[in-house]
C-alpha cells in the first residue's frame, strides 16, 4: 500500500543473523547507563542462560533456529553482492542505456554478468564496512524470571521482541513470547507490488520463528485479556484453549479495515491487508478481464471493466495505480478488450488525494494518475455498495462489480472488551507507552494513542515507521521498570513520505525535500528495497523486478482466489504498523 516512509522498518541483512548477534547492539539506544559492559563486535557471544526461558527455553535451541534460518558472513555478502549488483544494473537499465537504443533482451546477459560479479565482491565489500562498536554499559538486570507477552506479530510487535532479544544477555530472568494469527512478519510496503503481479507473495513476509529466533512463539487466536489475573486468554491452531500468564503485556494488536456500517460494502469490498488479501485482489481484476473478454452486452462489459478505489491517501492512491499497471500490463492476453475500455475511478471525501504531502507534490500526484486515464472524484465518499455498483452519497451509482476499500483503518476490536483507558478504539497511553492506570501494560502502533512530544497535543501517526520506534522504545521501558529505573518518554521525528504512483513514476518528501517522477520511482523501491528483512527476501525481490523488464507478468489464477469471492474481512484482528489511508 502507499506507504509514509518507513526507513526504520525490520532490515538489514540477515534477519536471523542479526537477532542472534545479541551482545553486539545491546545498549545502543539503551536509556540508561549502568555497570555492565558490552562486548565489542566479533563472534557472537553466547548469553547466560541461567533462568532464561527463551526460544523454548534454552539457548542452544535459539542457536539451533538462528544456523537454521540465517545464512553465515560469506553467503550472506555474496547474497548482499549480487544485490547490489542487480540494483546497479537496474538504475543502468533504467536511466543510461534507453538512450543507446537497445532492446530490452539484449541487456538480459548484462544481469547476468552484474549478478556474478556482485557475489565476487560483496562479501569483500561487507567485511570492509563492518566497524567495531564502543562499549557501553546497562544496568543490572533484574532477579527472578520476569514474563513478558507481545500480543501482534507485526512491526511493533516484532521490533519489540528482537530489542528484548538483544538486551536478553543483561537481563537473564528474560522470558518472552510472541502471540500471533500469523506465523509471518508482512513486509505490507509491498503488498501492492504483490496484488499488481510484480513481486512473488512469498518474498515479502519472514517467518516471526526466524525474526526472533530467541523468543517464544506462540501461533494462537487471542480470546480476551484479564488484567487482574495477569493471564491471557488464547485459542491454538488446533481448538485448544489456554491461559497465558504475564508479568507485562505489550498490545501490537494492530488495525482493521474500517467499513463504518455502510450497506453492502463489508460484502462486496475488497481490503488490502493481508498476503491473503492481496491474492484476491489480483485474482478479482484477472477474472474481471476473463468476464469481460467472453461479455458481448456493452453495457454489462463496462461493469465488467470498472474498478473504484475507496480513499485517496497513501494507500487507496498505491492500490489504483497498482491496478491501473496491472489491467494494463496483461491486456495483450485478451484481445476482446480494447485498451481504452477498462474504467478507473478513485474516490475521495477531500477537496486533493494524499493531504499528508504538500500541495506540490499532491498536485503532481493528482496530474500524473489523470493523464493516465485515472478518473478523480474528490469531496464525495462512497455511501453503499451491491454487486453490480457503487453509490456514492450525493446519489450517483458507478456501475462497477470491483470496489476496493482503502478510506481508513480503526483499531482491533479486540481492545472493545478490555478494561483499559481508550479513545475511539485506541489505548490510551502515556509518554512512556505504559497504557494509562496500569503498571505493567503496555501498547504501541496502530492500536495505541501515543502523544507526539515532538508536536505537542497532536498523536502519532499509525505508521510503521513509528511502530517500528515504539516496539524498540517500549522493550527498553519495560526492562527499566524491571530494574527499577525510570523509564524515558518515546520521542520520534517522521523522516518522510514515499508514494508509487505506477509506471516508474512516484512522489516522495524526505525531510522537507521534494522529489517526483522517474528518481522518486527509484528512491521508493531501493528505500524499502533495502528495508525489506532478509538479503535472500530482497534477492529475490529485485530479481522479479528485473525479470518483469523482460517477460509479461502472469495471468494464472491461483487455487480458487477468484471463485471464492472476495468480503472484507473486518472483524479480523491486524497486525500492529499498518498504515491507514
Amino acid at each position: 500500500m502507499g506507504r509514509r516512509l518507513e526507513l526504520d522498518a525490520t532490515s538489514g541483512a540477515s534477519v536471523g543473523t542479526r537477532a542472534a548477534r545479541t551482545g553486539r547492539q545491546a545498549g545502543r539506544e539503551g536509556q540508561a547507563s549502568g555497570d555492565l559492559p558490552l562486548p565489542p563486535p566479533g563472534p557472537a557471544r553466547r548469553p547466560s542462560t541461567h533462568g532464561a526461558h527463551v526460544a523454548g527455553g534454552a539457548s542452544a535451541q535459539g542457536e539451533r533456529m538462528r544456523r537454521r534460518y540465517s545464512a553465515g558472513p560469506l553467503a550472506g555478502g555474496v547474497v548482499d553482492g549480487m544485490l547490489l549488483g542487480v540494483l546497479a544494473w537496474a538504475v543502468l537499465t533504467l536511466t543510461v542505456l534507453p538512450g543507446l537504443g537497445q532492446a530490452a533482451s539484449a541487456l538480459f546477459p548484462t544481469l547476468l554478468v552484474s549478478l556474478f560479479a556482485g557475489g565476487l565482491v560483496g562479501p569483500g565489500l561487507q567485511a570492509a564496512l563492518r566497524q567495531r562498536s564502543p562499549v557501553r554499559r546497562l544496568s543490572a538486570p533484574a532477579r527472578g524470571r520476569q514474563r513478558v507477552v507481545i500480543l501482534g506479530g507485526g512491526f511493533g510487535g516484532v521490533a519489540a521482541a528482537r530489542r528484548f532479544e538483544q538486551l536478553l544477555p543483561w537481563t537473564p530472568g528474560l522470558d518472552v513470547t510472541l502471540v500471533s494469527q500469523d506465523n509471518s512478519l508482512l513486509f505490507t510496503p509491498m503488498l501492492a507490488e504483490v496484488a499488481a503481479g510484480s513481486v512473488a507473495a512469498a518474498n515479502v513476509s519472514v517467518p516471526l520463528r526466524a525474526a526472533c529466533p530467541r523468543t517464544r512463539f506462540r501461533r494462537a487466536e487471542v480470546l480476551g485479556i484479564d488484567p487482574a489475573r495477569q493471564a491471557v486468554q488464547l485459542r491454538s491452531a488446533g481448538g485448544h484453549l489456554e491461559s497465558l500468564p504475564y508479568d507485562h503485556l505489550v498490545l501490537a494488536v494492530g488495525a482493521v479495515p474500517n467499513l463504518r456500517d455502510l450497506p453492502g460494502v463489508a460484502a462486496n469490498a475488497l481490503t488490502l491487508k493481508t498476503l491473503e488479501d492481496a491474492r484476491r485482489l489480483r485474482d478479482h481484476v484477472i477474472g474481471r478481464l476473463e468476464q469481460a473478454d467472453q461479455e458481448r452486452d456493452p453495457r454489462e462489459r463496462r461493469r465488467w471493466l470498472t474498478f473504484v478505489v475507496a480513499g485517496g491517501g497513501f494507500a487507496g492512491t498505491e492500490a489504483v495505480a497498482s491496478v491501473f499497471d496491472l489491467v494494463h500490463s496483461v491486456l495483450r492476453y485478451f484481445p476482446q478488450v480494447r485498451p481504452n475500455e477498462p474504467r478507473f475511478v478513485l474516490v475521495h471525501g477531500r477537496e486533493r488525494i494524499l493531504p499528508e504531502l504538500g500541495g506540490r507534490l499532491a498536485g503532481y500526484a493528482h496530474a500524473k494518475l489523470q493523464a493516465r486515464g485515472i478518473e478523480l472524484r474528490l469531496g464525495v465518499t462512497v455511501a453503499a455498495a451491491d454487486p453490480g455498483g457503487v453509490v456514492l452519497d450525493e446519489g450517483e451509482r458507478l456501475p462497477a462489480r470491483t470496489l476496493i476499500w482503502a478510506a481508513g483503518s480503526r483499531p482491533s476490536p479486540l481492545l472493545a472488551d478490555l478494561p483499559l483507558a481508550r479513545h475511539g478504539g485506541a489505548v490510551l497511553v502515556d509518554p512512556t507507552l505504559r497504557v494509562r492506570g496500569t503498571a505493567n501494560v503496555w501498547a504501541v502502533g496502530d492500536c495505541a494513542r501515543v502523544p507526539d512530544i515532538e508536536r505537542r497535543g497532536a498523536t502519532c501517526p499509525p505508521t510503521a515507521q513509528h511502530a517500528v520506534r515504539q516496539g524498540k522504545a517500549v522493550a527498553d521501558n519495560v526492562v527499566a521498570a524491571m530494574t527499577g529505573r525510570p523509564p524515558e518518554p518515546f520521542r520520534y521525528r517522521a523522516l518522510g513520505f514515499l508514494v508509487p504512483l505506477g509506471h516508474q513514476s512516484a512522489a516522495a518528501e524526505l525531510r522537507g525535500m521534494r522529489f517526483s517522477g522517474l528518481p522518486a520511482w527509484l528512491l521508493w523501491r531501493g528505500l524499502y528495497l533495502w528495508k525489506l528483512p532478509g538479503s535472500q527476501k530482497r534477492l529475490r525481490v529485485l530479481l522479479d523486478w528485473a525479470v518483469e523488464l523482460f517477460f509479461p507478468r502472469d495471468i494464472a489464477l491461483t487455487a480458487g482466489g477468484e471463485r471464492r469471492g472476495a468480503p472484507a474481512r473486518a472483524a479480523e484482528p491486524r497486525r500492529s504498523g499498518q498504515p491507514a489511508a
